[in-house]
């Protein structure tokens, strides 16, 4: 069969399998490129759409966990700059086993899709929400003080506690999740590591309290580690008061 979009190989390059990455576009249901196939505007479409797949979840379409960290490095890197409050927060369907144990696991993929929408729904279109893992979530929430975090987050929790996930044959599952958040230090160049590490904590710790329930860090102004601190310090005359 003749493959209209494969470019011939040349001394030193491999043919473009143009048809392959136009199959992986219709899989996942992306429409073709328009304009003529191998023209400039449509090898750039052809392009942009195959970086935004690579960045979505296949189940969600949320951001996937690589998406996630290079947004994460850049709040990191705004935060440090500019000074202004950031959240992170991190979420876990409580119970998520039961539901495939009990239904199947084309009922956990819907309640991953419906906790998934209901996430994006609860967010301003600057948020990103991100699928980091299989039924956990995490939230990276630019310019968000202090005072309004836990209302936020709380209002999250209580979209999904709400929502009734249709599982087929007339069957519906109620969910909840725990979350966990931690603010960006400010003025301080942290790591996505050590971010993410503190607002794990307090989503272990929510869970550890019952799940179905939000925790933020106490402290009403951002907590740094010793770590962060070190990142802060290091190779300054200030180390030695560490």
């Amino acid at each position: 069969m003749d493959r209209p979009y494969q470019n011939p190989p040349t001394a030193d390059t491999q043919p473009l399998r143009l048809d392959q990455a136009l199959q992986l576009l219709a899989l996942s249901g992306v429409p073709d490129p328009r304009g003529e196939p191998g023209s400039p505007v449509w090898m750039q479409q052809l392009i942009d759409a195959l970086v935004d797949l690579s960045s979505r979840d296949a189940l969600t379409g949320l951001a996937n966990r690589r998406a996630f960290q290079l947004a994460l490095e850049r709040e990191i890197d705004r935060v440090a700059r500019s000074g202004e409050p950031a959240l992170m927060l991190v979420a876990d369907i409580d119970h998520f086993k039961r539901v495939n144990d009990c239904f199947g696991h084309a009922a956990g993929d819907q309640v991953i899709r419906a906790v998934a929408a209901v996430l994006t729904d609860s967010v301003r279109p600057m948020d990103l929400v991100a699928r980091v893992g299989g039924e956990e979530f995490a939230i990276i929430l630019p310019n968000c003080p202090h005072s309004f975090g836990e209302t936020v987050a709380e209002r999250i929790r209580q979209q999904v506690e709400q929502t009734q996930v249709d599982i087929g044959n007339g069957r519906a599952l109620a969910v909840s999740i725990s979350m966990g958040g931690a603010f960006a230090p400010q003025w301080v160049r942290s790591t996505p590591a050590l971010w993410l590490e503190r607002a794990d904590l307090q989503l272990y710790a929510a869970k550890a309290a019952g799940r179905n329930r939000v925790l933020l860090e106490p402290t009403a102004d951002s907590f740094v580690s010793h770590d962060e601190k070190r990142l802060l310090f290091d190779s300054t005359s200030f180390q030695d008061f560490l």
